[in-house]
C-alpha cells in the first residue's frame, strides 16, 4: 500500500556503489535525516557520501504524516520534571529552528512541496489539567502557546494546547529538491563499520567521519541501542470528501487520532501498536470506522503505514554513536515526530562532524541515562525481549499447516519444526523461518500487512522472507 507521497512524485534512481572510494564523511541511510545531514555537510565543504540500502526516502519517510512541529504531544512538561529546565529549553530552541530551517530552505531554494504554515493542536477528551500543564511548561520555555476549547474537530475536548506558526509539507518533494546534488548509491547496503571504513557488498568507503542515520542502528555493540528502545506501528487513511480543517491535531492519548489535511484530503492517522504486536489485526478497519463515525460521507482514497522507534525518555539519541567511538555519529529514537527530529539531527550532526559547538546538543545525547523517565520503560522492553527470545526456544505451536487457513498467516507445526507459514487466497504457501536473524526474538504474523514482524526490536519482513526494514540485514531462512 503505497502512501499519497509515493502516488504523487516519484524520485529518480541512483546506481549502486562500484568499487572503493574516499570522503571526509559517509552517511548511512538515505531517509530525510541522513540526506539533511549529507546536505549540510557538502554546505560547509566537506564531501560527503550517501550509502542506502534501498532507494532515497523508501523507509519511514515516504510514510510519515510529514507534520513540522516543536509541539511532540505533552512533552514540555514531562522535559521539565525529568530533565530540568536547562535542557527542555534546548529541546525546545532545537525543534524551534528545525520548524524555521524547513521554512528557510523552502523559501531560499523556491521547493514546491506543498509547503504550509498552520498551527499544531494537542487535545485531551477528559482531561483539561493536563493541557493547561503543558500550556504553561511550553510558556516557560518561551514557546508561544495556548490553552483553546474551540477546535475543528468532529467532537468536543475538554481543551487542547496550540502552537501557531508550524508547518506541513510534502516530505518526498522536498527531499528531491535536497537531494539532487548529493553523492548517493541506492541498493548499497553497509554490512559492517570498521574503524574509519563502511564496509558494503560493492566496495568499501573510507572516511574521517561516520553517521549512522538507519532508523534503527545496524551496529549491536558498541552502542546497544537495541536494548535503549523498542519500535511502533501506526497507520494512516486519507479521506476524500472529508473537511479542510485549521491546523493539525493529535490526540493526548495515545490511542486516539491525529488529523491533518493535504490538499484536498484529510489524513487520518491512529490504531497503533508496537511492532510484532498485531497478531489479531484490524488497524486499518478501525481507521475505516472511524472514519465513517466522523465523516460520514468520505471514502478511502489511500491508507498506509509508518513505524518509529521509541526511546527510554522520550528524546532522539543524537551525537556520538558512543563514548568509545568519537569519529562514529548516530541519529534515531525520534519517537513518530520525525520530519523535525531530522533536521535536528542533521544540524546538530554537521555542527559536529564540522568541530562546532552546539548550544542544543547536551539533551539529545546518546550517553544520558535518565533514571526517573527510563527504567520504566527499560524494564518493559526487558521483558518482552526476554519473552521473544523464550517464545523462539520453547514455544511449540498448536497449530498444524493443513488447519491454517486460506488468506492467513501464523505460526505452525510442520513435519516437527515450528516455522512462519502464508497461505494465500488460492492456498499456495510461503514457509519461512520464525527466527529473527537481529538477535534471534520469535517473530509474529501481522495480517494487516502480510508481514513477520519482531516484537523485541523491531525488524520486519515480507510474507517471502524478504526483509524490509532493520536492525535486521539479511532475509529470513525459507523452507
Amino acid at each position: 500500500m503505497k502512501s499519497v507521497w509515493s502516488e504523487s512524485c516519484s524520485l529518480p534512481k541512483r546506481e549502486p556503489l562500484a568499487g572503493d572510494l574516499r570522503a571526509d564523511a559517509v552517511v548511512i541511510g538515505a531517509g530525510m535525516a541522513g540526506i539533511l545531514t549529507a546536505f549540510f555537510l557538502q554546505q560547509q565543504g566537506i564531501t560527503t557520501i550517501v550509502l542506502e540500502a534501498n532507494e532515497i526516502a523508501s523507509g519511514v519517510t515516504k510514510n510519515t504524516t510529514a507534520k513540522i512541529t516543536a509541539q511532540h504531544n505533552l512533552i514540555y512538561d514531562t522535559l521539565i520534571t525529568d530533565f530540568g529546565e536547562e535542557q527542555a529549553q534546548q529541546y525546545a530552541q532545537a525543534n524551534l529552528l528545525a520548524v524555521q530551517q524547513y521554512q528557510k530552505l523552502v523559501e531560499i531554494r523556491g521547493i514546491s512541496c506543498h509547503f504550509e504554515q498552520r498551527p499544531a493542536y494537542v487535545y485531551s477528551l477528559d482531561n483539561a489539567e493536563r493541557i493547561q500543564k503543558e500550556v504553561d511548561a511550553a510558556n516557560r520555555l518561551g514557546i508561544k502557546a495556548g490553552f483553546t476549547t474551540h477546535t475543528a474537530l468532529p467532537f468536543g475536548v475538554q481543551g487542547a494546547v496550540k502552537f501557531p506558526d508550524q508547518a506541513q509539507f510534502n516530505p518526498l518533494e522536498f527531499i528531491n529538491d535536497i537531494a539532487r546534488d548529493l553523492t548517493i548509491y541506492e541498493h548499497t547496503m553497509v554490512r559492517e563499520v570498521k574503524d574509519n571504513v563502511v564496509i558494503t557488498d560493492h566496495g568499501k568507503v573510507t572516511a574521517k567521519n561516520i553517521a549512522v542515520a538507519t532508523h534503527y542502528p545496524f551496529i549491536n555493540a558498541p552502542g546497544y541501542y537495541f536494548m535503549r528502545m523498542h519500535q511502533q506501528r501506526s497507520y494512516v487513511v486519507a479521506l476524500e470528501n472529508a473537511p479542510q480543517l485549521d491546523g493539525m491535531y493529535i490526540d493526548a492519548d495515545e490511542q486516539g487520532y491525529s488529523f491533518r489535511n493535504y490538499g484536498d484530503l484529510l489524513l487520518l492517522g491512529g490504531a497503533g501498536h508496537r511492532t510484532g504486536k498485531n497478531q489479531t489485526g484490524g488497524s486499518y478497519k478501525q481507521l475505516q470506522a472511524a472514519a465513517k463515525d466522523f465523516y460520514p460521507q468520505s471514502q478511502v482514497r489511500y491508507q498506509w503505514s509508518a513505524q518509529d522507534c521509541m526511546t527510554l525518555d522520550g528524546v532522539p539519541y543524537i551525537g556520538n554513536y558512543s563514548a568509545s567511538t568519537p569519529n562514529l555519529y548516530v541519529a534515531t529514537g525520534f519517537n513518530k515526530w520525525g520530519m523535525t527530529s531530522s533536521m535536528v539531527a542533521a544540524m546538530l550532526l554537521s555542527d559536529q562532524i564540522a568541530g562546532k559547538e552546539n548550544p542544543n546538543a547536551e539533551v539529545f545525547s546518546p550517553q544520558r541515562f535518565k533514571v526517573n523517565a527510563s527504567v520504566g520503560n527499560l524494564m518493559k522492553d526487558g521483558a518482552q525481549s526476554v519473552a521473544g527470545l523464550t517464545a523462539q526456544l520453547l514455544h511449540v505451536p498448536a497449530t498444524e499447516l493443513e488447519q491454517l487457513e486460506n488468506g492467513h498467516g501464523g505460526v505452525v507445526d510442520y513435519d516437527g519444526e515450528k516455522v512462519g507459514v502464508y497461505k494465500n487466497e488460492s492456498g499456495e504457501t510461503f514457509l519461512v523461518s520464525t527466527r529473527c536473524p537481529h538477535l534471534g526474538c520469535q517473530l509474529e504474523w501481522n495480517p494487516d500487512e502480510l508481514t513477520w514482524d519482531c516484537p523485541c526490536h523491531g525488524s520486519r519482513f515480507d510474507y517471502k522472507g524478504k526483509l524490509i526494514g532493520n536492525p535486521a540485514l539479511r532475509d529470513l531462512q525459507t523452507e
